[in-house]
Parts: C-alpha cells; structure tokens; sequence
C-alpha cells in the first residue's frame, strides 16, 4: 500500500498527536488550512495567534522547534515569490528602508508569506507525525478516489528507486570525467534524462506485469481499519474549530 520505510520527515513518537488515525489528522489539516485562506490578511494578530495554535500541537507532538523550522525550507520559492511582490505590483507607493514599494504589494506579500507559512507548518507537523503508509490508509479512509491513492502509493514506493537510479547514472557520468560546466554539456543532460526516463517506463512495465501475474484487475486490496472514536475526532477537531474562532473573530473585528 505505501512504502516499507519511514520517510525524511517523520519522526517517530508516541504522543496524542502520533495516536491520532490518520483520516482525522487528514481532515483537520484540511479544516485548518482553509480556516486560514479566509481569514483577512488585515487581521494580522489572527495569523499570530494560529502560529501558537500550530506550536501547541507541535509541542504536543514533542517536536523540536528545530526540526520544524529546518522542515519549513520548502516554502523558500513562496518567500521570494512574497518578496518580490513590493515591487511588481502596481497601486500607491510608500517608503521601506529607503525603498519605494507598493502599499497593495505590501499587503500581497504579507497575505502570501503568512498564508503560506501557517499550510506549511501545519503539513509539516502532519507529515512528521504520521507514516506514509498512514497517510495513504487515512485518504483511502475519507473516500480519496481510488485510483489516485494508488497512483500515490507507487509515486512514494518507487520514487526513491528512480532517484537512486539517478544517482548511479551521476555517478558514472563524474567517473568518466564528466563535469556538466555549459551550454555545450546540456546534451549529455539530455541524454541521461531520456535514458532515465526509458529505464522508469520499463521498470513500470515489469512491476506492472508481476503485478497482474499475482491477480491484480486494477483496484488494490481494501484495508479495514478500525474506525475513529467520537473522542478521537473531536480532539483532532479541536485545531481547526480553534482556528474558526479567531477567523470569525477577524472579520467581525
């Protein structure tokens, strides 16, 4: 159904956090990160008092706050995106450090950067408290289109097999000599990266292939897990319905 290790960002545990099933932990995200799109980017004391919500349940969850903040990397095209924004989008001027920026892409950058870090943060804490193999469990438990949670499950299965592959074939292109330093070494590039893709497809046709010798017909087994308790939802339900509150609070203020 998933992949048989752990994945970079999980980090094993036994809290509160990590005993929730997965399907909750799901659709609190969900839950959360929409509460946040609508709040109003004015309301901006509404953004700091979601980052407590978050660090509550990372501290919980008993996640460092370094491990978190390292996790939170993957946003750096959103922040040079947000950063970018002062100075491309047209409206009234002001001065910033000595900088002539945009009022509205100010508050655009500010909408962005906020928003953005909150889904982060609160994908990141789902992710290091629960396996892929939960994951995949949890969407096939809230009625995720089956083919799609088959399409992830051998994204995340294989994923690491091609990235492997990947580095073998690195490795033997710098073996030889190979450094790529121009234009002019692009179509040895090219060339790695149509011989990788052949060698995917075929890998795909093979484990296809084994996996209709073994009576696959295009549906993988269903796993019955056991279904949550009333308790265990509301205490999943508690982020988002927190967040509601200071939402609501924020367009009425």
């Amino acid at each position: 159904m998933g992949a048989g290790h752990a994945h970079k960002l999980y980090r094993h545990g036994h809290s509160p956090v990590h005993r929730l099933p997965p399907h909750c932990k799901l659709a609190a995200v969900f839950c959360f990160v929409l509460v946040v799109v609508s709040t109003p980017r004015e309301a901006m004391w509404a953004f700091a008092l979601y980052a407590l919500l978050l660090a509550a349940v990372a501290g919980l969850a008993r996640i460092p706050a370094r491990f978190l903040l390292g996790r939170l990397v993957i946003e750096v095209p959103f922040v040079a995106f947000a950063l970018l924004m002062p100075f491309v989008v047209p409206g009234e001027q002001t001065e910033v450090l000595g900088l002539s920026v945009s009022v509205p892409g100010l508050w655009g950058a500010w909408n962005v950067l906020a928003k953005a870090t909150l889904g982060v943060a609160a994908s990141v804490i789902l992710a290091s408290t629960t396996e892929l193999r939960s994951v995949l469990l949890g969407l096939q438990r809230l009625r995720l289109p089956p083919l799609l949670v088959q399409i992830a499950s051998f994204m995340i299965r294989y994923g690491d097999v091609i990235a492997d592959e990947m580095r073998r074939m690195s490795i033997a292109r710098r073996s030889r000599g190979f450094e790529a330093r121009g234009v002019r070494h692009w179509r040895v590039l090219a060339t790695s990266a149509g011989a990788l893709f052949i060698r995917s497809y075929e890998r795909g046709e093979r484990v296809h292939l084994a996996m209709v010798s073994r009576g696959y017909t295009g549906s993988m087994p269903v796993v019955d897990e056991a279904s949550a308790t009333r308790t265990q939802w509301a205490a999943a339900a508690a982020l988002p319905a927190l967040a509601l509150a200071v939402c609501l609070l924020g367009w009425t203020l």
